[in-house]
């Protein structure tokens, strides 16, 4: 392939500092940036955003430069914060060029994607990702065709396999503007022209920024305030009203669907649809899959083996042997003993080994308990990714999440809640939005129980009538329905629609599956660690000024009275603060020793599992949704979760 490398000495080399990756959703644009970085990348916070983006160096030629790895959208019109971020990278961060990462068995939806970024004014490559998929459903695309009608470098590639990455690196070097250009009609070109005049220069093209302000983008409102006099945008409305006038359909819709004619009439002088070579198998489990009958069959028993694995495999045997073995046999009394030889003050050593110590508590609860947990949990997710069943789980459940204000995208981060809560909170991110991310997450941390604390209260199950495990489930499903139900009805805001691609059933590779969870883990131990170790050092100097007796006391009345339960109940629910796990545990303790009978049983699994989420789930709540908001939540769920098992109590004492 013929490259040409950019001159010291060449006044556009200011341009191609960074390069933005750009794709749809489920294209494979994660695994094509980590093999052009390699593992040298960082991961932030987008400004003012809980929404991250990558960075990482690539080296092209005789310089470098930055790669960044914006979210994955299906317009630069937003429609969500992700897609928000990624215009706003666009249109505020000097972009050089592009890289567009396309699935290559819907190359339409690419196109739409690069028509807006040929209005942007911007240098493009085309990537076009899962060649081997795409050959699979017998589609054919003339890849020099192709490039000739856009005017761009266009490679193919098969990410997994590593397939055309040095052929697609080496585009990068000099990248093109597509030549290509829609035609709106002459009225709304006339209404572009007369908008683009009034407006600055930017890091694109007026004509792009012109198009949004006819398209009604509201979230370009920041921009124009920032970057225009009062006077220059009223003009403007003036003239989007005034085109409006000219027009029977919305402009938006004008716009959207000249960009799908152009999109379709480049897509059929390029691509040709001949004979599946192979998948019928796949492709008859993926229809299975979304059957609204035998689909949760195929739910039910899907969930079982990821029960078994994470369950079992990982907050049984692993989890057994880290904690008892690891931790307990040998780390613990190690550190404890040197801890104690070393520093003479008794204060820093229950500090780090006492009761609530850093190491004895923070380090062991979230190493040797929660890791084993969490990876085997990544693992198991990651497989359901690769995959391609997780996008269905959404179809399937669509019409079920409608009823609580949510669409099928919400079963993913649900699902993840059932691994870690604090994990799942951060995944609210893929809801499109900020009402949605708020039902989501308030609805995880009320009603979700985490892996470790499930398989606790499943384990105590097995040793009690049927009717124990009935009332338990029940209720559960029960408050997560109303819950939901109510704040839907609560929560302002707009609902999304539910628009998901569905990529093909596939079998996963583990050593893409292997390094995803290590990936995962990284952030595991960069993001929750931290919380845990303050977590606990929070609870430490709560012990020490005697605030945790205090608590107790002050609780004790409504447990004992109103819940029904032993007064040893209450710090039980106190440590279910620290980890939900952790309170399950003590109720365990608690009923191994004959303290509760089996209607105190079914009171007390209720509340612990309704009860306040754990306290780095409540840490990455107010990350996530904001102080304010993890606040009202924290008084709420609390709420909700004693009323509900006094509730129950009630109810039970009636029925005898």
């Amino acid at each position: 392939m013929r490259t040409a490398k950019i001159k010291k000495g060449d006044k556009n080399r200011q341009n191609y500092r960074r390069i933005v990756l750009v794709g749809t959703p489920n294209v494979g644009k994660s695994v094509i940036f980590g093999l052009l970085t390699g593992k040298y990348a960082t991961v932030s916070n987008y400004p003012g955003t809980t929404v991250e983006v990558s960075h990482g160096n690539i080296n092209l030629g005789d310089k470098k430069v930055l790669l960044v790895d914006a979210p994955g959208v299906n317009s630069l019109i937003p429609m969500s914060e992700d897609e928000r971020v990624t215009r706003d990278i666009l249109l505020r961060e000097e972009p050089g060029s592009v890289l567009l990462v396309a699935d290559s068995k819907n190359l339409k939806r690419a196109l739409m994607l690069l028509i807006q970024i040929a209005e942007m004014g911007l240098p493009c490559v085309l990537d076009m990702n899962m060649e081997d998929e795409a050959m699979a459903r017998g589609i054919e695309t003339d890849y020099r065709k192709l490039a000739e009608l856009l005017g761009i470098r266009v490679i193919g590639t098969v990410a997994p396999q590593r397939k055309g990455i040095a052929g697609l690196k080496d585009s990068l070097i000099s990248p093109e503007k597509p030549k290509i250009q829609t035609d709106y009609g002459k009225l709304m070109e006339d209404y572009i022209e007369k908008i683009s005049a009034l407006l600055p220069d930017s890091h694109i093209s007026k004509r792009a920024i012109a198009l949004m302000i006819l398209a009604s983008d509201e979230s370009l409102k920041d921009w124009c305030v920032a970057n225009l006099d009062p006077g220059t945008l009223d003009r403007i409305e003036e003239l989007r009203d005034e085109a409006q006038t000219g027009h029977k359909e919305p402009l938006s819709n004008i716009i959207a669907g000249k960009r799908i004619e152009l999109a379709g009439k480049i897509f059929n002088e390029v691509s040709k649809k001949g004979e599946q070579e192979t998948g019928h198998a796949a492709r008859w489990i993926g229809r299975l899959s979304m059957h609204p009958f035998w689909g949760i069959f195929v739910l039910f028993f899907v969930l079982f083996f990821f029960y078994e694995f994470v369950g079992r495999f990982g907050a049984g045997t692993l989890v057994n042997f880290f904690e008892k073995i690891i931790f307990g046999k040998y780390l613990d009394p190690g550190i404890g003993k040197l801890t104690r030889y070393i520093i003479p003050w008794e204060f820093v050593q229950d500090m780090l080994v006492g009761q609530y110590g850093l190491f004895t508590m923070a380090l062991t609860y979230s190493v040797a308990i929660i890791l084993p947990i969490t990876a085997t949990f990544f693992i198991a997710f990651g497989i359901l990714e690769d995959s391609g069943y997780l996008p269905r789980i959404a179809v399937l459940t669509n019409s079920s999440f409608a009823k609580i204000g949510l669409n099928g995208k919400a079963v993913l981060p649900m699902i993840l809640g059932l691994g870690c809560g604090t994990m799942a909170t951060m995944t609210t991110r893929i809801l499109e939005t900020k009402r949605e991310r708020i039902i989501a997450t308030f609805l995880i941390a009320l009603a979700i129980p985490c892996s470790a604390q499930l398989g606790i209260i499943l384990g105590m199950l097995g040793s009690y009538p049927a009717r124990v495990a009935l009332w338990w489930g029940g209720t559960i499903l029960f408050v997560l329905i109303l819950a939901g139900s109510i704040a839907s009805k609560l929560v302002p805001g707009e609902k999304a629609d539910f628009f998901l691609e569905l990529p093909p059933i596939r079998i996963p590779k583990m050593k893409n599956i292997l390094l995803k969870t290590l990936g995962r883990i990284e952030w595991y131990l960069k993001e929750a660690v931290p919380l845990f170790l303050l977590g606990t050092l929070i609870l430490f100097f709560m012990d020490k000024l005697k605030i945790l007796g205090w608590l107790e006391s002050i609780a004790s009345p409504v447990v004992v009275t109103f819940l029904g339960l032993p007064e040893k109940t209450t710090g039980v629910l106190l440590m279910g603060f620290l980890r939900r796990d952790y309170g399950a545990a003590g109720i365990f303790d608690l009923a191994k020793q004959g303290l509760l009978n089996d209607n105190q049983i079914i009171v007390s699994i209720i509340t612990i599992t309704l009860f306040i989420p754990c306290l780095a789930n409540f840490f990455m709540i107010i990350k996530e949704r904001g102080t304010k908001t993890a606040l009202l939540m924290f008084s709420l769920i609390s709420t909700f979760a004693l009323l509900t098992g006094g509730g129950v109590n009630f109810i039970l004492k009636i029925l005898g």
